[in-house]
């Protein structure tokens, strides 16, 4: 037994051994279809995309860093903070009217010292926020009042770190109003079928959020005017002084502390806690946050997280800080001094602190007690400040609603829903021609074509039996590489196809028979990786704004910055169609996610005499209509273009003497029927004919391998 275990052994092995050179040379020959790894030193891959939109911030935040230095006098100082407040309004985007808040208390809790009041009211018509109102009974007649800020809990201000802070607060005399922010405690706004969440907060805010950007408007319009909505509450309680009001937040609520202090006069003592920094710092950090913790174009706008104290001078502001935080305590202490210099220009220093403790992510013992004395301080409250044992409630005794959720008691609307009537109450823009499309595309997108010049290091041939390939570095819209095959027929047609798939130059050619089919047939065959595909890697591969798999957080930096993704692969496509000499090519073939960039690229180039687009995404608004989009769609839109213009419109102008669809999908990624096909497309080829250009030919069901069919025709 023991001789035939050997004897069998020894079979497999001389089996291994004679089977593993073949082994070796496939994978040889597919990493052979790699340029990068030959340049050892150069090959930074996805970082690159991500690099390019840091180095773009750097430069805008430096220009504003300037202006911030030339300020002397107070005079100055003021026309700062104006040009702060105007950039603000700009950024954030407008508010609606007032309307009637309708609150309504749904509960009371006695307590010896202090009375709850669970309540709802609606911020916006039919858009209702969850909240609790926390009543001290001993306390000034009338009394200062504090506004609190949930960070990223999914239990929002129930959550035992934030109970602490609330109940300490009035525990010294403060009345204090707690309300969820969307996304977070009662107002979870995805729900699984057995009743589950599948997104943490962060998620819940940049799905719908991301949304938003898409119609032009910044998320965190949403989430401030909540907050500016608790205030006109606070006010109509005759318990509060209006005059007393401050605001405090950890973390996210760090964030809407500093946002909404910064565009509310009547906060009269902020203190955002764990969150104020630099975005230089930032950026070489965490990277942009999720979806409100950016503001459309903020950073090419030229502010900066020292704005939003800047903007609030002279008023008392305490920032509270920890040097570990996630939140760099380098730029930290960098917005303090900046903040300070403008507070001096208002003889107001004494209004400007800062409170640090050696810690994480966290509201320390010292933290804390630094807050409560500052707002005891400035909203003329005394009493000691000493962090005080307080019990907490259980979560469901906090509870609002019945069920602890908004939308399963009271319906009402969600953030899908408010991006989607922003949508429809939309004035329609008519394009009259293809050069004023030019011209938004321009402005929406941040395309610029820049210079002919650019680096271009040839890589290596490798001869096949009737077509070599050869590779190529081509420099991309900055300080960086991005690698290109040209495949060149030993009998060549004449005619030259650039063939662009999302899932990268090497597994087009390894998976199918499209691009042997091409050079088979005489075809040159133009396939390279643009930034975020292939080599290039997705840009970005963390951050607290990944959904489904897809780091929202780079196109975030893209919006940040007032340039889009595509913007930077349209520009890698301008230096490749110099490389080629600055010529048509006679084909363009795009598949999958990279279709949207085809179009966009195209339509302001005019490169291409034939297109094609497999799987291409009907539309933009689909996406935003879609309760469950796809956000890998997102990587490839311009903020705010939507509004302006859509991908039909691309369809409607591009001249083409081919242009074929084959098997487009809407916002969730599904195919259309062959029926919805052309009922959706029907009208945009009959617009094309009114304009003389050839028809537009759509077709569903077809098999990815017809497309050599399409371009031999």
């Amino acid at each position: 037994m023991r001789k035939a275990e050997i004897l069998i052994k020894s079979f497999f092995l001389a089996l291994v051994l004679f089977i593993l050179p073949d082994v070796n040379n496939n994978c040889q020959a597919q990493d052979e279809l790699d340029v990068m790894p030959y340049w050892s030193h150069l090959n930074q891959g996805g970082d690159a995309f991500y690099q390019y939109f840091v180095d773009r911030a750097i430069g805008f935040l430096t220009e504003r860093k300037q202006h911030l230095d030339n300020v002397h006098t107070s005079e100055q100082a003021r026309q700062y903070q104006e040009r702060i407040q105007e950039k603000l309004k700009k950024v954030i985007g407008p508010f609606p009217e007032k309307t009637p808040l309708n609150p309504k208390i749904t509960g009371t809790i006695e307590k010896e010292d202090f009375i709850v009041e669970k309540l709802y009211y609606e911020s916006r018509p039919n858009y209702y926020v969850t909240a609790a109102l926390f009543i001290p009974r001993v306390r000034q007649d009338p009394a200062p009042a504090i506004v609190y800020c949930s960070g990223h809990s999914d239990l929002g201000f129930r959550s035992e770190t934030y109970q602490h802070i609330i109940l300490n607060y009035v525990a010294k005399g403060f009345i204090v109003l707690a309300f969820d922010p969307i996304g977070q405690g009662e107002r979870l706004q995805y729900t699984n079928e057995d009743g589950s969440h599948p997104y943490r907060p962060t998620q819940e805010h940049s799905y719908p959020g991301t949304q938003s950007f898409m119609a032009g408007l910044s998320p965190a319009n949403f989430l401030i005017w909540d907050g500016v909505r608790a205030i006109d509450y606070l006010e109509s309680q005759p318990e509060v002084d209006s005059g007393r009001i401050g605001i405090a937040g950890r973390s996210g609520g760090g964030t809407q502390s500093a946002y909404i202090a910064a565009i509310d006069p009547r906060v009269k003592v902020a203190a955002p806690e764990c969150y104020l920094t630099t975005f230089e710092m930032l950026l070489h950090s965490r990277g942009p946050q999720d979806a409100e913790q950016n503001m459309m174009h903020g950073i090419a706008e030229g502010l900066d997280h020292a704005d939003y104290v800047i903007a609030r001078a002279p008023r008392p502001t305490l920032m509270v800080t920890t040097t570990r935080d996630i939140f760099s305590i380098e730029g930290a202490r960098e917005v303090y001094q900046e903040a300070k210099s403008i507070y001096a220009h208002f003889d107001a220093s004494e209004n400007l602190a800062k409170v640090e403790d050696d810690a994480g992510h966290a509201s320390t013992l010292k933290n804390r007690e630094a807050s409560y004395a500052f707002f005891q301080k400035h909203l003329e409250n005394p009493g000691s400040s000493e962090d005080l044992k307080v019990e907490l409630f259980e979560v469901e005794d906090l509870w609002v609603t019945e069920h602890g959720n908004v939308y399963q008691d009271l319906g009402g609307m969600d953030m899908h829903g408010l991006v989607n009537d922003i949508i429809d109450n939309s004035e329609e823009v008519a394009i009259s021609d293809a050069e004023v499309l030019r011209k938004k595309l321009i402005e929406k997108t941040g395309y610029s074509q820049g210079s002919d010049e650019h680096g271009v290091w040839f890589s290596g041939r490798i001869q096949e039996e009737k077509y070599d390939i050869e590779k190529y570095l081509l420099q991309g819209a900055g300080d960086y590489f991005f690698p290109l095959l040209y495949l060149k027929p030993k009998e060549a047609n004449g005619s030259r196809v650039l063939l662009l798939d999302d899932d990268g130059k090497r597994k087009v050619y390894e998976k199918g028979q499209l691009v042997a089919d091409l050079v088979n047939d005489g075809y040159e065959v133009v396939m390279p990786d643009l930034s975020g595909f292939g080599e290039m890697g997705a840009g970005l591969d963390k951050g607290d704004a990944v959904i489904q798999g897809v780091t929202l957080n780079l196109w975030y930096a893209g919006i940040l910055t007032a340039k889009s993704l595509s913007a930077v692969r349209m520009e890698e496509l301008d230096r490749l169609v110099s490389f080629m000499g600055g010529g048509s090519f006679d084909y363009v073939v795009g598949n999958g996610l990279l279709c949207s960039d085809v179009l966009q690229y195209l339509s302001v180039s005019n490169k291409a005499d034939n297109v094609i687009l497999y799987e291409p995404l009907i539309s933009w608004k689909s996406m935003i209509e879609e309760r469950s989009y796809d956000p890998s769609f997102a990587m490839h839109a311009p903020a705010g273009a939507v509004r302006t213009f859509d991908l039909p419109d691309l369809l409607q102008f591009l001249p083409a003497d081919k242009l074929v669809l084959v098997n487009p999908i809407d916002g969730s990624g599904q195919r259309l029927s062959t029926s919805e096909i052309k009922h959706y497309y029907q009208t945009v080829s009959d617009k094309r004919k009114d304009k003389g250009l050839n028809p537009l030919q759509f077709f569903g069901d077809k098999d990815e391998s017809t497309i050599i069919d399409w371009i031999n025709k």
